[in-house]
């Protein structure tokens, strides 16, 4: 605020204190979007008082370059509570009506349930139909009356902001399109679920722009999944900005952005909103959620710091294996190819004459069945006829007959088939043990990095083929069964 607006605003407030406060908000408000949060706050929220976070200037200055058009894909992951919904859903397209003189714009505004979607319109119309509001920027945001419902109304400047689902996204097309949370908790627990959202994302939402070379879209969220939207944004390198502000900070994963934001935290742990999540608070929530939750919810990232079932420091590196280590090479089998198909993987796993297990190769690719057959027979050479070779059997006779066909080319080595027996976490939970125990090592490779990363998303993450080779090969080592097809 110029010193000459704010001389005559203090002008006005000696004359007329009611009028002097709305011009100190009117300013404020036009000057950022922070401003206008924090003014229009008690219209909304009366009961309670504000709570201002630099995150909320972080967010406002996205937003507001988004407006400014030096920004039109934009994602903010945020912890719960933390202002998301109100600051992008609520205050900015009021703001860009209003204190923006931006009446003209489009919104369409979307969450995984109609009813936040409808909740969220509701509250930017009565912000925007408040005397405080009016009072300042009614002469240029007049509500139409022929289209004034609770899932859409319009401005007579031809504005709108629209609610609706957002896997009934059709029909309407928008300057902005904000996307508040596309995945419950429950649609991440679901594969099915989560690939028909992310098929809106992909396919229906790049349509719903009024101009694709202009238009916005917006998405808040907290991080769910390994394949949430987030997740396929990244994965797709699809160039979005991403503001991503986890509840304690982490040193190497600082946001930085393309306006020249960063993180201002110095120290590892550091909290996002001390203000209203005091440690305390944090410490008492994080015994409720448990791993995953923190790791999603809290630190924005799909799987924990230090893993969920498996943990990274579990895992002892060293450099050579012990003689006369005994080695069982387990396999998860995948016959299909292309870049999202699953993964062939063979895991090798020793126990050392001391009692100690190692794991000493992993192998993985995709590959068509007559490429899976090559590998495991090639990789059984490499392996030499001491290491034992454990193979899954599907159910049915088909996987009968291919389990016998592969043990068949590995005449002259110890392999058998056998069926999987109990749930993928059940068949894990010795090997989990031992390592968490401090009782696996593994030879240090160029394997070692993408082999721990999906470890330590298990089973959480979108692949499971090289946990599951892991769980064959600990498990037969440790606990000899009944083998179908001993050689």
């Amino acid at each position: 605020m110029s010193a000459r607006r704010l001389e005559q605003s203090l002008a006005v407030a000696l004359r007329n204190p009611e009028a002097g406060l709305r011009e100190l908000d009117r300013l404020d408000s036009e000057q950022s979007l922070s401003g206008f949060i924090r003014c229009a706050w008690p219209i909304l929220e009366p009961g309670q008082p504000y709570v201002h976070g630099w995150h909320i200037d972080a967010i406002s200055e996205h937003l507001e370059a988004v407006t400014a058009g030096a920004i039109n894909r934009l994602y903010i992951c945020v912890p719960p509570g933390c202002m998301k919904s109100l600051s992008v859903s609520v205050f900015w397209p009021a703001w860009e009506w209003g204190p923006k003189n931006l009446p003209h714009t489009r919104i369409v505004a979307t969450s995984h349930a109609e009813r936040l979607a409808i909740r969220d319109n509701l509250r930017t119309r009565r912000l925007i139909k408040s005397t405080w509001y009016q009072s300042i920027w009614g002469d240029r945001v007049e509500l139409t009356g022929d289209q004034n419902a609770k899932t859409k109304f319009e401005n007579t400047k031809t504005g709108f902001r629209e609610a609706m689902p957002f896997t009934s996204l059709t029909g309407t097309r928008g300057d902005r399109v904000v996307i508040d949370d596309a995945m419950s908790v429950d649609d991440a627990k679901s594969e099915p679920k989560r690939e028909s959202i992310i098929t809106t994302f992909l396919e229906a939402i790049p349509t719903r722009l009024n101009n694709p070379d202009r238009s916005a879209i917006v998405i808040i969220m907290q991080r769910l999944h390994e394949r949430d939207v987030v997740g396929v944004i990244e994965a797709k390198q699809l160039g979005y900005d991403a503001l991503v502000l986890p509840m304690e900070f982490e040193p190497e994963r600082r946001c930085s952005t393309s306006i020249g934001f960063t993180d201002p935290r110095k120290t590892d742990g550091e909290l996002l909103f001390p203000q209203r999540f005091p440690r305390e608070i944090v410490e008492r929530d994080k015994k409720v959620m448990g791993s995953y939750a923190i790791a999603g919810q809290f630190q924005q990232r799909p799987a924990p710091r230090e893993g969920g079932m498996f943990k990274r420091h579990w895992f002892n590196p060293v450099r050579a294996v012990p003689e006369g280590t005994c080695f069982v090479r387990g396999w998860d089998l995948a016959a299909s190819t292309g870049p999202t198909a699953a993964y062939t993987s063979g895991v090798k796993i020793g126990q050392t004459r001391e009692g100690r297990f190692i794991i000493a190769n992993v192998q993985r690719d995709r590959l068509s069945p007559g490429g899976v057959e090559k590998l495991i027979v090639h990789t059984a050479a490499l392996d030499g006829k001491t290491c034992q070779v454990s193979l899954p059997q599907d159910p049915g006779q088909a996987g009968k007959a291919q389990a016998q066909y592969l043990i068949g080319k590995l005449a002259g080595y110890k392999a058998w088939a056998s069926p999987e027996s109990g749930d993928k976490e059940t068949r894990a939970e010795p090997f989990s043990a031992q390592a968490e125990a401090g009782n696996v090592d593994m030879l240090i490779a160029d394997w070692n990095e993408p082999y721990l990363d999906e470890l330590c998303v298990f089973p959480n993450g979108q692949f499971k083929d090289q946990a599951d080779a892991s769980s064959r090969a600990f498990n037969e080592l440790a606990n000899p069964r009944a083998r179908i097809g001993l050689h």
